[in-house]
């Protein structure tokens, strides 16, 4: 998939042109130019291409047109098709000559995630069932807002939508759901986050929508049990809907500084968390913050103090090891970055209530 970046003045139509004459000569190169997007408000177009490289697609572009693309990436259609909804020309626009697409690739992903806090009094199995009857709860609702499900792993759900709108009244109508469901079956031991951001497809990142998905996930792991936006979904909710304020009481609306210090907060945690010598120090060197703000932002953001926010997320990662049977425990507790197995078994039994062994199959 490729990225052009586009001037004003460039229409649909013209967008239209470029792909017909990329398809006339497109044999020379064994390329297939499959569909396109074009997104008349950022100015950006993506073609979906098969070809036998980069260099293939650039070549053709420059015979066709001269008009060579921003940006390429490898996707999988299957993925794409996931995000975007379809990998070839829609029908509507097969009937015209030039096939005219006015459709953008421009996309809002919710990243849905749930924790599981305490397996004490409870088969660790049998949470896992039960965190599976939370799924079937929902996926009904996503179906209602139009979502997507993009890819659906154990703890989590990721989640294409084409309208800010539906994925905010989407997110709302799962926290209530889940929140009915928490009670009416008394489950305590499970906390349900979700993280909303919108992006294209193609940036200078390796992988599609990479931007926007980490951002959502790390927003869903600071998150504590609430709904997690992007100061831009915030604004393009308020442009679809004509001003209408979002409510502060559910939804949690980062500001672009905050933005900011949790993709440095995070890039920096992913990068050294088995890292056994890290110390918060590490934090506000690398981070750029006072030992005082790194504190009072952590806080205020996830309500964990720095060496709280590190330990659950080593923690975390090896409850998710242990679960994929990624090595016995003292493997797992390594990789986890803990120096001893018996401090690391200690600290997982306090925050899950039962030993990691426990988790292991017989």
């Amino acid at each position: 998939m490729d990225r052009h970046d586009v001037s004003e003045a460039v229409t649909a139509e013209s967008v239209a042109h470029l792909h017909q004459a990329d398809l006339k000569i497109q044999h020379k190169y064994g390329c297939r130019g499959l569909t396109y997007w074009f997104d008349d408000t950022r100015k950006t177009a993506f073609c979906l291409v098969e070809a036998p490289n980069k260099n293939a697609i650039i070549r053709m572009h420059e015979h066709a047109h001269g008009d060579v693309p921003h940006q390429i990436i490898e996707v999988d259609k299957t993925i794409v098709e996931s995000f975007l909804g379809r990998i070839e020309d829609p029908e509507k626009a097969q009937d015209t000559t030039l096939n005219i697409i006015n459709e953008p690739a421009f996309r809002t992903i919710m990243m849905l995630t749930i924790e599981n806090h305490s397996f004490k009094n409870s088969d660790p199995f049998s949470v896992f069932s039960n965190v599976q009857q939370i799924y079937k709860q929902i996926n009904p609702i996503l179906k209602s807002f139009n979502g997507n499900i993009v890819q659906q792993k154990e703890d989590g759900l990721l989640i294409s939508f084409r309208k800010v709108t539906e994925a905010i009244l989407c997110a709302l109508k799962i926290h209530e759901t889940y929140r009915i469901f928490r009670t009416q079956y008394q489950i305590n031991f499970t906390e349900l986050s979700i993280g909303v951001d919108a992006g294209i497809p193609v940036t200078d990142k390796k992988s599609i929508f990479e931007d926007t998905i980490k951002m959502v996930q790390r927003m869903c792991f600071i998150s504590s049990s609430e709904i997690i936006i992007t100061s831009a979904v915030k604004q393009l909710f308020e442009s679809e809907n004509f001003g209408e304020m979002l409510s502060g009481n559910q939804i949690h609306i980062l500001s672009p500084v905050e933005e900011i210090f949790v993709n440095s907060l995070m890039e920096f945690t992913e990068k050294e968390w088995q890292n056994a010598e890290i110390k918060v120090e590490d934090f506000e060197k690398n981070i750029g913050v006072s030992k005082s703000k790194l504190y009072r932002e952590l806080i205020r953001l996830t309500g964990k103090s720095p060496q709280v926010f590190l330990l659950h997320f080593k923690l975390r990662k090896a409850l998710q090891m242990l679960q994929k049977q990624k090595g016995n425990i003292s493997e797992v507790a390594f990789k986890a970055g803990f120096n001893s197995p018996s401090y690391f078994a200690k600290c997982f039994r306090n925050k899950y209530g039962i030993m990691p062994s426990e988790l292991v199959p017989q």
